[in-house]
């Protein structure tokens, strides 16, 4: 009897390692709410993806999540809010790359993004498309190039703020094409899109996410993408490499940053958790009508990809002579 009770003390007690090993394994995360920024208003692409992961990532890591909208100067102020946070997991970035990649090459930034955000994992990447208000008289690309050249100074262009990949993609096509256009910077790809829809001004440069649901309205026309193939979700519309301007090959990307400094295995689990997030059928679904293509994988990976795309920005700024208005 007495070998009995010793060998069954011993079980309790093993039993009860393992779960406490499996209590410190599944840990509460460290945060009761953690705030995912967004760097621009509502309604535009950043926001719209912040808001898509949210209610994923609050199940996922068992906590609250909220949207926090941090506006301003091209994005530098939400940007900067993440990168001067604490390290802890409880403010992260749904960043893309105009605060990222190319705000480095025109403002002077507190801050460098590279080295004050830690990639966490990537969520969209999607194309841009030319597109014009139903009033402008031009139904392909080189009918729009014809007429401006017929108008100088006449027509204007809006984006989201100086910097961004609309604004960059506005200045390139001004200067491989010799247009005279106004450039009309917003506080956000949201408010510059509702413009251009009620004829305010004429043309921009803006997602496939967001601007694919307003071309049923008949307001604006799509003329060209950016894409290197044409996308999935508006296939009728060709890219400008097929339209003879290959240098017109870019994509908007967008992913989750935490502070640089937080842990590494925060940070990992921040990444498994929005990688379970981001292939779940029903956002799965969202992205591909958004034309996002799969680009799911490891902070290792985003972290690659960004310092392959830090000198392509570089060059495009150099090239479009954009500056900050």
């Amino acid at each position: 009897m007495k070998f009995i009770r010793i060998l069954s003390a011993i079980t309790a007690g093993v039993a009860l390692a393992c779960v406490s090993s499996g209590a410190a394994a599944e840990a509460a995360y460290p945060c009761s709410t953690v705030k995912l920024v967004s760097p621009y208003p509502p309604g535009g692409t950043t926001d719209i993806l912040a808001r898509l992961v949210q209610p994923g990532l609050a199940k996922e890591l068992g906590t609250t999540v909220i949207v926090e909208n941090r506006a301003g100067a091209s994005s530098n102020i939400g940007t900067e809010h993440v990168a001067t946070s604490a390290p802890d997991g409880c403010t992260l970035l749904l960043g893309n790359n105009t605060g990222v990649a190319i705000n480095r090459n025109l403002y002077t930034l507190r801050v460098d993004p590279v080295k004050g955000l830690a990639p966490v994992g990537a969520v969209a990447s999607v194309p841009l498309v030319l597109y014009v208000h139903g009033s402008v008289q031009a139904g392909s690309l080189d009918e729009l190039i014809a007429l401006v050249k017929k108008n100088p100074g006449k027509y204007s262009y809006a984006s989201g703020g100086s910097g961004s990949p609309q604004h960059l993609m506005g200045e390139l096509l001004k200067l491989e094409k010799g247009l005279d256009i106004v450039h009309i910077p917003y506080k956000g790809q949201g408010p510059a899109m509702q413009d251009v829809v009620a004829g305010q001004v004429q043309m921009a440069f803006e997602t496939t996410t967001v601007i694919a649901p307003q071309l049923t309205s008949g307001r604006i026309r799509a003329l060209a993408t950016t894409g290197a193939a044409r996308s999935k979700n508006m296939p009728q519309v060709p890219t400008m490499k097929e339209l003879g301007m290959p240098s017109f090959v870019t994509e908007n990307w967008y992913g989750v940053f935490a502070q640089a400094k937080t842990p590494p295995a925060l940070v990992h689990r921040l990444n498994a958790a929005l990688d379970k997030v981001l292939e779940s059928s029903e956002v799965r679904a969202k992205l591909e009508q958004m034309g996002s293509g799969d680009v799911n994988g490891s902070p290792e990976q985003f972290t690659k990809f960004i310092a392959r795309e830090l000198p392509l920005w570089e060059t495009v700024v150099k090239r479009s002579g954009a500056k900050v208005d």
